[in-house]
């Protein structure tokens, strides 16, 4: 009796079914990236919706911030003109920046004209305890004396340097009405080294590197006012 030999070229009969798994698999995948795009785009479209609908929100808030602090140095009732319209661009190594400020003008109508009253310096003092303390300060134009000095930020230390915020104490305002001379050029430091400022406990270097960065924006508007005030005029003109 003859064997007949297996025969291993006998058709696979699943090959159908994996080809229509693969396809499936394939078109599944196809579909859920769709999906996801779909997704995607439509999150896309909400966050930009989101963002131009609160952008002018964003832009007035801090406008209004701003001028909360311009209005502590100058108060509204005392200058005429829109302090966020009459400046001009302004960098000043001298005065601490490492990038391109704005320089406030307030103006006061007198006689039918308007006249310059108080230029308010954006100012940065690099010594202090914790980096950078940036500040505003306020100098008339008619006597040079000080109208108001408002630190804007700092990294000064919690219940010991962070006295420079008026928020926290009123140190600050105790140079108001100062000008050079008043007190004399020895007296521009804390009382430690000699000066007529207060100190705090604990935290020396804070208000000592703030008082000589004000006397040091005093001398630069003495030696700046005219030009200064001369670039507002081309401005206008």
């Amino acid at each position: 009796m003859t064997n007949t030999p297996p025969n291993d070229d006998k058709p696979n009969d699943n090959k159908p079914d994996d080809a229509k798994k693969t396809a499936s698999l394939i078109s599944s995948i196809s579909s859920n990236s769709a999906i996801l795009g779909f997704f995607a785009f439509i999150c896309t479209a909400i966050i930009a919706g989101t963002y131009l609908g609160t952008k002018d929100n964003i832009i007035e808030q801090q406008r209004q911030a701003q001028l909360k602090a311009l209005y502590q140095i100058v108060p509204k009732n005392q200058h005429d003109n829109d302090l966020l319209d009459d400046n001009i661009p302004f960098e000043a190594e001298a005065l601490g920046h490492r990038k391109n400020q704005t320089l406030f003008l307030a103006r006061k109508e007198v006689l039918g004209e308007q006249q310059p009253l108080t230029l308010i310096y954006p100012v940065t003092t690099r010594d202090g305890y914790s980096g950078d303390i940036d500040f505003i300060i306020g100098i008339n134009i008619d006597d040079a004396s000080i109208a108001g000095v408002r630190v804007i930020s700092h990294k000064e230390t919690p219940g010991l340097g962070d006295k420079i915020d008026l928020r926290k104490s009123d140190w600050i305002l105790d140079f108001n009405d100062r000008r050079l001379g008043d007190p004399d050029i020895e007296g521009w430091t804390v009382k430690k080294d000699g000066g007529i400022f207060d100190g705090f406990t604990g935290a020396t270097i804070t208000p000592r590197a703030l008082t000589l960065s004000i006397a040091n924006a005093l001398r630069y508007h003495h030696q700046n006012v005219d030009s200064l005030l001369q670039r507002f005029d081309a401005r206008l003109n």
